[in-house]
């Protein structure tokens, strides 16, 4: 039963129960991200960016892995930028929970617009790989290395940005990013709460594989296409702990570590399709794309754009008390289903 194909019935009720387990995850996985950036000082910037983001973007990485493996190139790649797109669209859902002024506002910050850029360099990259041409070393296309290589460059440049040249005005609406009380976390020690963030990104991973064997039951059982199912059901369920998690930081406060959560998930959703191309036999994950999951891509990159746009314009509140960026990723993502669906 775990390893042959999944009907129908059990492969919906599998994506259920293991939704219902990564948004378990995802608020206690916020409180403990909250204090680790203060242990560590690491702040919350680059913690949520790059642990926080790589423990919550650990279903995804399984979930492509998985794919390319079965031989589901297009499932592969439409659930990493299904997945971009949706974790984009988390920014919306997070807002909705900062009543004050727009989370972009509140949550501006030189190292949160670097990852932004980082982003849409990684997404460029992947998007030239399925138009250079199609070669490969022992099944790897070499952009896979790019992509690697590209993204520790990016951190090792905001890492050592400490006096930049350019900062973010600080208003009465932004919010710093300052150690908070710890509440029941304070009389746990750092190994034992490092020992639980392992336990909990363990329970992620085991919920990313059931969800991948589910949706290729689903893909199999239907006549829904692959982009469509990679970027609404998985792309959907890949997301969830970037949303639960961000939604649950800005409710205690840490609005940065919540915003920077969803953007260096997104840079580790990009570096799925590394790890993608290494599962797959056939080639390059690359070049087995077609069109619905290029136009994905192209989603995601705009979506990063607008993102990026909302950090800069600063704009306190606007449409639908969301700013213009937050209608904007509702219009844009929805739009992209609808084409995809159809």
């Amino acid at each position: 039963m775990l390893a042959g194909q999944w009907p129908l019935g059990w492969s919906v009720a599998v994506l259920c129960l293991a939704g219902a387990l990564t948004v378990a995850c995802g608020v206690r996985l916020a409180g403990l991200g909250d204090v680790l950036a203060d242990r560590t000082g690491w702040g919350e910037a680059l913690f949520g960016a790059v642990l926080f983001g790589l423990v919550t973007s650990l279903s995804g990485i399984v979930m492509t892995a998985v794919s390319a493996a079965d031989a589901a190139p297009e499932l592969a790649y439409s659930n990493a930028m299904g997945g971009i797109a949706a974790q984009t669209l988390a920014v919306v859902a997070a807002d909705a929970f900062h009543r004050r002024v727009n989370l972009e506002h509140a949550a501006a910050s030189l190292q949160n617009l670097l990852f932004g850029c980082l982003l849409t360099g990684l997404l460029g990259l992947a998007l030239m790989a399925s138009f250079s041409p199609d070669v490969t070393a022992a099944g790897v296309h070499p952009v896979s290395f790019v992509l690697i290589l590209f993204y520790l460059g990016g951190l090792h440049l905001i890492r050592r940005n400490t006096e930049p040249m350019w900062r973010a005005v600080r208003t009465r609406e932004t919010v710093r990013d300052v150690p908070r009380g710890e509440g029941a976390f304070s009389a746990r020690s750092t190994p034992r709460l490092w020992g639980e963030f392992a336990i909990l990104a363990a329970t992620v991973v085991v919920a990313g594989w059931a969800v991948t064997r589910a949706a290729e039951g689903l893909l199999s059982a239907t006549t829904l296409r692959a982009g469509f199912v990679g970027a609404a059901v998985l792309g959907t369920v890949n997301a969830l702990p970037e949303t639960v998690t961000s939604i649950a930081a800005v409710r205690r406060g840490a609005v940065t570590l919540a915003f920077a959560a969803i953007i260096g998930g997104n840079c580790l959703d990009v570096l799925n399709l590394a790890v993608g191309d290494l599962a797959y036999r056939g080639g390059s994950l690359y070049h087995a794309a077609g069109d619905d999951e290029l136009f994905l891509a192209c989603a995601a990159l705009v979506m990063t754009t607008v993102v990026l746009g909302g950090l800069l314009v600063r704009q306190e509140r606007g449409w639908f008390r969301l700013g213009f960026d937050g209608a904007l990723l509702v219009l844009v993502h929805a739009a992209t289903l609808t084409i995809l669906a159809f």
